[in-house]
């Protein structure tokens, strides 16, 4: 039996991602974005002080697992689209592998994840375009283009669609954060996914907390982000 996690958001932080591995040895890891992939800042100095060093985009040490994971907002959407999708690559190191949005993964017990990248920046308004912001994080109508057209069970987003976000606003621990107050246009786009293809699980992050609940048939789960408590699960039946 493979074993398959789940994860929240780890910014790049690959001392958190390869501790995990080390101590729960999964088969396959599924991301929910806000990954890490700032290409253009390998191998320089991104802080200052005594504790700094020098960003390492590929020390992800993933062992004998596979990683796949979608965009969040926090991500260089111009690298992605330039370097990994208009040249159809994926396979970023050995064993992580992007997962554009609307690409499917079938699992080993033959259940097909869908994933579906992308959400809005709160803090984009301290980000500078083409830096660190893009245009493109949020979900487009051309994405829902590259749909697929078969059944899908499980679906990987780094947002949520309009009726979670719902119940997620109910939470009073979120009154901490900016989050309600956006009107990302992501979540009517994964609204509509989740009318199309009703799928039985969802897994999300974004949100830097963790909840469960049902919409319906669908399991919903927001993942915290790295290292906090909840940041992974592992995946359910």
């Amino acid at each position: 039996m493979k074993r398959i996690i789940v994860i929240g958001d780890v910014h790049g932080d690959w001392n958190f991602l390869n501790a995990l591995i080390n101590k729960e040895r999964p088969d396959l890891i599924l991301a929910c974005g806000d990954f890490g992939y700032w290409p253009k800042f390998h191998n320089t100095t991104l802080l200052s002080g005594p504790g700094s060093k020098k960003w390492d985009q590929y020390g992800i040490k993933t062992k004998e697992a596979k990683l796949y994971w979608c965009d969040g907002n926090h991500e260089d959407h111009w690298a992605i689209r330039t370097e990994l999708v208009e040249k159809g690559i994926s396979e970023i190191m050995p064993n992580v592998f992007y997962m554009k949005r609307g690409s499917t993964l079938e699992l080993p017990d033959k259940r097909i994840v869908l994933f579906m990248g992308g959400a809005e920046s709160t803090d984009k308004i301290v980000r500078t375009l083409g830096h660190d912001w893009f245009p493109e994080e949020t979900i487009k109508d051309r994405d829902l283009m590259e749909l697929p057209e078969h059944k899908v069970d499980i679906v990987i987003s780094h947002t949520c669609p309009k009726e979670f976000y719902k119940k997620l606003i109910t939470d009073r621990n979120v009154n901490s954060y900016p989050w309600y107050e956006t009107r990302d246009p992501s979540r009517e786009a994964l609204s509509y996914i989740l009318s199309r293809y009703k799928p039985s699980l969802w897994y999300f992050g974004h949100f830097h907390m963790f909840k469960t609940g049902y919409y319906g048939d669908t399991r919903w789960t927001v993942l915290n982000m790295a290292p906090n408590s909840f940041w992974w699960k592992d995946l359910a039946k």
